[in-house]
């Protein structure tokens, strides 16, 4: 009966998603980017690959994505001659990464209707197929399975309230079963997916760690950036969002002449980037009026009104405030962490992410509930540098630590193709 329910839920789902794309610009991009694909692909498809083994990495968004670069990009030093098709479910990840060189060809995932999958596996029959993170979808796992391809999920996390390991979960479970093997992140997600009989499961860690040491291995040299930061302390705020900025001008109001920063927002709206600027009490700049010319010494705080430079901007830091946890969800706090940065976030959000919960056991990362909580935190750091170092040495230790998930993944992947 939920089968019956899903299949229908999902031809509703694919109906509402056609009738509402015109009235929401991502949504938009989402169905326009599916319109024709699966003829298209009849067509092209097999004159791109050539005959080549097709290797299909699927990530929801741009987080999943990033998750699975080290393993694409080991994926692909090891097999040069094979075909690595990427996939993405929304367009926050296909509009940002549609060029990326790492994969030949990069495409939106059709809606998981019975139809769509099995025409989507038949035209690109994959041998073998990597699933990032929470990505679940019964009839692409079934066609997968019938079309005899290994199928891998990794960087996943089990928690006991999920519907995988409810009494009402067995077609959920069902799902689970199709995997030749999950990669996941801890061990309580092991012994959670062999209470409910799936044994086919080992941890690898997360992903992500080896993707952000690659990234303070290989962050890109910002003059602009060291002549804004002088010899000031300098906070970094990654992807905030509105919610964080009420905590953070107050902060910054209080410190200012004693702390720079660094405003890198979330998303780039113009209009709430100026409401931020009318707010804090100090000189700030746009980084396009840097990147036209304006020299950025002398002024406070300088605003990221780009995307893609963020995982740069740490190296120039002392100390960092990591947005989204005031509302959907913590960002990616390793980024920071790689640098050595000490950090900290909002107090609501963040639980379902490890990492965070662990740096704040450990002493590198600190929540807040309000502007007075995060005051305290940065005039500590501030006046008391060594104390912010101590904190920074933590974030550093701890990512070194969780490397190594993307060779593990890859020897299971060299077992199979062996």
């Amino acid at each position: 009966m939920v089968k019956i329910i899903y299949q229908i839920a999902i031809q509703v789902f694919a109906f509402l998603f056609r009738l509402v794309a015109p009235f929401n610009p991502k949504l938009k991009l989402g169905a326009e980017g599916r319109r024709g694909l699966l003829k298209r692909l009849r067509t092209s498809f097999p004159d791109q690959a050539a005959g080549r083994p097709v290797a299909w990495f699927h990530a929801a968004s741009l987080g999943e994505f990033e998750q699975g670069r080290p393993v694409m990009e080991a994926y692909r030093t090891a097999y040069p001659d094979h075909f690595i098709l990427l996939t993405f479910f929304s367009p926050s990840g296909y509009e940002i990464r549609k060029n990326y060189n790492d994969a030949d060809l990069i495409c939106y995932l059709p809606i998981d209707t019975p139809s769509n999958a099995r025409q989507f596996v038949e035209i690109v029959n994959p041998r073998i197929v990597f699933f990032i993170k929470y990505e679940f979808w019964f009839n692409y796992l079934r066609e997968l399975r019938k079309n005899g391809s290994y199928i891998l999920s990794f960087s996943s996390i089990f928690r006991s309230n999920q519907i995988f390991f409810k009494s009402y979960g067995g077609f959920f479970r069902e799902m689970l079963r199709y995997f030749d093997h999950l990669f996941v992140q801890n061990q309580a997600s092991v012994a959670l997916l062999k209470e409910a009989g799936i044994t086919n499961a080992s941890i690898a860690g997360d992903t992500r760690f080896d993707r952000v040491r690659a990234i303070a291995a290989n962050a890109r040299e910002l003059p602009e950036i060291g002549l804004f930061k002088a010899e000031s302390q300098c906070l970094i705020a990654g992807s905030v969002w509105d919610a964080d900025m009420q905590l953070l001008i107050p902060a910054l109001n209080a410190l200012t002449g004693k702390l720079k920063a660094i405003i890198a927002p979330h998303e780039i709206k113009a209009e709430e980037i100026a409401g931020w600027r009318s707010k804090l009490n100090g000189r700030s700049i746009l980084y396009s009026e840097v990147a036209a010319g304006q020299n950025p010494e002398g002024f406070d705080y300088l605003i990221i009104n780009n995307i893609g430079m963020l995982s740069s901007l740490y190296r120039y830091g002392n100390m960092a405030y990591i947005g989204g946890s005031f509302g959907v969800g913590l960002h990616n706090i390793l980024e920071a962490a790689t640098f050595g940065l000490p950090i900290v976030f909002g107090n609501k959000s963040y639980h379902r992410f490890q990492e965070a919960v662990d740096l704040i056991e450990k002493g590198g990362a600190f929540p807040v509930a309000d502007g007075d909580e995060l005051l305290k935190v940065l005039e500590k750091w501030v006046t008391s540098p060594a104390e912010a170092t101590n904190a920074g040495n933590v974030s550093t230790g701890y990512v070194k630590s969780g490397t190594g998930a993307t060779e593990l993944i890859m020897q299971k992947v060299r077992e199979t193709m062996s």
